[in-house]
Formats: structure tokens, C-alpha cells, sequence
């Protein structure tokens, strides 16, 4: 299975041009498309009317794609270069843009190369427990990526004590053995859910944007994601994620600005240690 049968994205007649059904396995929870779907989405499109690999795409959003419509893409490259392409594609349902994903894309030889990040020392995803996903999630794209947590706590063990802002989990795709660009940005867009690590409690939140930033693609059944947070101000939190692969190699980056809400009838409450190290006084 690849990414355009896992999303369903369906090509047209014009290769510049894509439909996405937004059904529920593509969906949040909440019934709209999902951010990381809709980030490879774009990805796709742009990769196959482009004929070049992904290095850099960025999606914002801009309204919401409910479930039982269909998100029509359009692909524009407007500088195609010797061995970079600079495109964007424009979701729509109608009339209305929904979302935009920027992208460079392509390729060269150089007899350079380096990672300068670190791959975490955390345990093997056979050893790491099955991170359970709530009923609430379960008509959602969220079943279709198997998690292990690798770093951090299990969302059942989220007290209101403080903890670490980084934690990172081990996910895969079952039957989507070697990961793409899209693929990742799917995994990517998990960043949010570390935004609960350091507060101690469940939190929800609604990406505004998501950037992958591509290393190198190798086959692996599982990835990796290291989390990091950086901030919460104000309702908004900030974060970025390295993606490994198991043998080591960094595969991209993933980073995005969230819109944090409480988690939906939970009323525990932030330590003041908490409060004062991530949440402004109000």
C-alpha cells in the first residue's frame, strides 16, 4: 500500500489536478480531515505533477474539511529549475480554500554529507508499551497508526504532575512497510499530542500549520518520533519531532504551531510548578 491508496487520493484527467474523499479514515476525531492527511495529500500531488522528490513543504490551515465531502486539489509549479522545483497545491471544497501546502522539491549530487542530531537512546518498539487509543478516537485516521511509547507516559497516566517536554513514541503503518514524504508528514503531525507531556494533563489541539523538512528515505517498518516542545503561551503551542528510522537514520523533521484545548471533560488540574514553567499568568 502507498500513500495515494492510504490517504484514497484519486487522480483526474489533469495531472495537475487531484480529488480526496474525506471519509473517517482520514479524519480526526472530530470529523474533519486531519492535518498530517491533508499535508500528504498535497505531498502526493505535488510529487507526481512535479516528477521530484520532496525536500521541503509546509501546509497551512485554513478551514475545516468535514467528513462525506471531497477536498479538490490544485497543483501549480510556477519555477521549475535544473534540480529544484517550487510548487504549491490548493485544496478546495468549492469555492473555499481549505488549505495550501508549499513545497520545494528535488534533487542533486553532492559528495557531502552529515547528520548532527543525536538518535535517542530509548528502547526497541517490541519492548515499549501499546499506546491505547480512546473509543472516542476510534472512527479516525488516529486506529491506523500503531503507536508505542518509547519516552514519556501513556495517556492513562497523565496525573497533573509536570513532566519532561520531550517524549517520543515508535509508530508504523501496518502493510506500509517503506515510509515516503507523505507518509511521514501523517506521523509528523503527532507533534501535538506532546503538548500533554510537560502540562501532566490531556490536552487536544488543532494544528494551524505543519512543516517536514526531508533528510533521507530508507526502508524501515517503524519510525520513530522524538518530540520535543518548546513552548505554550496564550493557547498556542510550539514543537518540533526528528523521525528516525530503526537503524538510525534520520529521516526528516517535523514542526507545527497548535491551537491547545483541554481534553474534553477532563478537569484535572496543572501543578503550580506546571503553570508557572508553561502556561503565562493570566
Amino acid at each position: 500500500m502507498d500513500a495515494r491508496h492510504f490517504l484514497g487520493l484519486e487522480p483526474t484527467d489533469d495531472p495537475l489536478r487531484w480529488r480526496l474523499p474525506i471519509t473517517p479514515a482520514v479524519c480526526t476525531p472530530g470529523k474533519f480531515l486531519y492535518g498530517g492527511c491533508g499535508l500528504a495529500a498535497g505531498i502526493v500531488a505535488l510529487e507526481e505533477a512535479s516528477g521530484r522528490p520532496m525536500v521541503w513543504a509546509t501546509a497551512q490551515y485554513l478551514a475545516y474539511a468535514p467528513t462525506g465531502t471531497v477536498v479538490d486539489w490544485e497543483v501549480v509549479l510556477p519555477a521549475i529549475g535544473r534540480n529544484t522545483t517550487q510548487g504549491r497545491a490548493i485544496g478546495r471544497l468549492g469555492t473555499e480554500e481549505v488549505l495550501t501546502v508549499n513545497a520545494a522539491l528535488g534533487r542533486h549530487d553532492l559528495d557531502l554529507s552529515g547528520t548532527w542530531v543525536q538518535f535517542p537512546d530509548v528502547p526497541g518498539p517490541e519492548d515499549c508499551p501499546v499506546q491505547q487509543i480512546p473509543p472516542m478516537f476510534a472512527d479516525s485516521v488516529l486506529v491506523r497508526v500503531e503507536q508505542r511509547v518509547a519516552r514519556g507516559r501513556l495517556m492513562v497516566e497523565l496525573d497533573g504532575r509536570p513532566g519532561d517536554a520531550r517524549s517520543a513514541f515508535w509508530a508504523r503503518v501496518p502493510g506500509h512497510l517503506e515510509p515516503s514524504a507523505a507518509t511521514l508528514a501523517v506521523i509528523g503531525d503527532f507533534v501535538s499530542g506532546g503538548v500533554s507531556q510537560p502540562l501532566g494533563v490531556r490536552t487536544m489541539g488543532r494544528s494551524l500549520d505543519n512543516t517536514l523538512r526531508m533528510a533521507q528515505l530508507v526502508p524501515t517498518e517503524w519510525v520513530l518520533c522524538d518530540i520535543q516542545m518548546h513552548a505554550l503561551a496564550h493557547g498556542f503551542g510550539q514543537g518540533l519531532a526528528h523521525l528516525w528510522a530503526q537503524d538510525g537514520t534520520l529521516l526528516a523533521t517535523a514542526s507545527q504551531s497548535i491551537s491547545v484545548r483541554r481534553w474534553p471533560g477532563d478537569n484535572a488540574v496543572v501543578s503550580g510548578a506546571a503553570l508557572s514553567k508553561s502556561v503565562p499568568n493570566p
